[in-house]
């Protein structure tokens, strides 16, 4: 590319980000006083202006793609325009980049519409924040539209599931399952890295090979439900985004054998989802009602009759700590928890974006009193799972993750 041509190309990218506005500075390098886009930028510009440019708020796109003019609020088809308006939204912008552009078409233009007709719906990429709006909003959705809006969020369910799934598996299995060793031989179970290691000194130089003494193998019986694992959810609306994250990992923990896994979301009152978490978690999703009040005292005494066996619990508070409860209940009952041998983790925030607004107070109370406090992407759970259910300091293994 001559520079020439990658002048033209940054020209284009700084047109494209700045709009129409931008032509009078930019009309010194084009013809009649605007810089030439290629039609495939006209159509990324016109796509552009209808969320950002100067017009009315809560118009549809206008049909206008492949002109300067006469963007923003149009009229007519309204649906029409917006379900091509997504389309090109998909064909000419990366993925990351249509999830923040769909976000903002809702949040300033208030095209709630994209969530209420089952054509744009299916037509919009599923994404954490999407999803988060259409369950804050799915007692309003129409009864033509919830098959398809089932379906969106069965769809990034599932892809958080295989994303997530493996790790969570691994952190789990290496953590329960092969700590301890069997006198019972059993090839599938044989222990290589400890065999080798016991057998070096068996080693025979003149024929190159190690002839073992004894063999190691795992004790590869798995106990059913040998931990409980509860994770207790806010559904407080501005936990949206980590609501969705642990509703799908409460799902993956509820599947493997080892565990037995509750999950319950609260606000002023506390739901019990264990049930549809076990089942189906895009059932359990849509059993979450964002929104409302916070009593998070009350739901960790909910939690406490599924403690049977202390120091084989782990229990995982995902919430911002404004609580509207009893506060000093709830220090004091964390406390007990933890005294009573249960693994206890606050994630005050799970998701990929941004530091979260919480309660530093309280949380640095709990984080006294052995509850750690952190904000978490979904990528770390796994390695603060794993380092729980082990026993080691959760503290010391956040800052090694670089936790917030």
């Amino acid at each position: 590319m001559t520079n020439e041509h990658k002048q033209e190309n940054t020209l284009s990218r700084w047109r494209l980000i700045l709009g129409q506005e931008a032509d009078a500075a930019l009309s010194g390098y084009g013809e009649g006083g605007q810089l030439p886009l290629t039609e495939e930028e006209q159509v990324m510009d016109a796509a552009l202006a209808a969320i950002y440019d100067d017009t009315t708020p809560g118009g549809a796109p206008g049909t206008a793609h492949g002109s300067n003019k006469g963007r923003g609020a149009g009229t007519g088809h309204a649906a029409l325009n917006l379900s091509k308006w997504l389309g090109d939204v998909r064909n000419f912008f990366p993925e990351d980049v249509v999830s923040i552009i769909q976000s903002d078409a809702m949040e300033r233009r208030g095209w709630k519409q994209l969530l209420f007709e089952p054509e744009l719906l299916a037509a919009v990429k599923p994404d954490i924040q999407l999803v988060g709006t259409l369950l804050s909003l799915k007692g309003k959705i129409p009864e033509k539209t919830k098959d398809t809006a089932r379906l969106l969020v069965k769809a990034l369910v599932d892809d958080l599931v295989k994303l997530l799934e493996t790790d969570i598996r691994r952190a789990v299995t290496g953590a329960l399952n092969k700590r301890q060793h069997s006198p019972l031989p059993s090839l599938s179970g044989l222990d290589w890295k400890l065999t080798i290691q016991r057998n070096l000194k068996h080693y025979d130089q003149e024929r190159r090979i190690i002839i073992p003494e004894r063999f190691y193998y795992f004790d590869r019986a798995r106990r059913s439900k040998e931990w409980t694992v509860i994770v207790d959810i806010d559904q407080s609306g501005s936990m949206a985004d980590s609501v969705i994250w642990a509703s799908v990992i409460g799902s993956i923990f509820a599947s493997i054998p080892a565990l037995n896994t509750r999950v319950v979301v609260f606000d002023t009152e506390v739901v019990d989802l264990t049930e549809q978490c076990a089942n189906d978690p895009v059932d359990m999703l849509f059993g979450i009602q964002l929104g409302g009040g916070t009593d998070i005292n009350k739901s960790v005494k909910y939690c406490e009759q599924f403690i049977e066996e202390p120091k084989k619990t782990l229990f995982i508070l995902v919430s911002d700590l404004y609580e509207n409860g009893n506060q000093s209940a709830l220090v004091r009952r964390m406390r007990e928890l933890r005294e009573a041998g249960v693994r206890t983790m606050t994630l005050l925030a799970l998701s990929d974006s941004g530091k979260p607004f919480y309660d530093e107070r309280l949380a640095r109370q709990l984080s006294r009193d052995g509850t750690p406090c952190f904000s978490c992407t979904p990528a770390l759970l796994p390695a603060l799972v794993e380092g729980a259910l082990k026993g080691q300091d959760l503290g010391e293994l956040a800052k090694r993750l670089g936790t917030n």
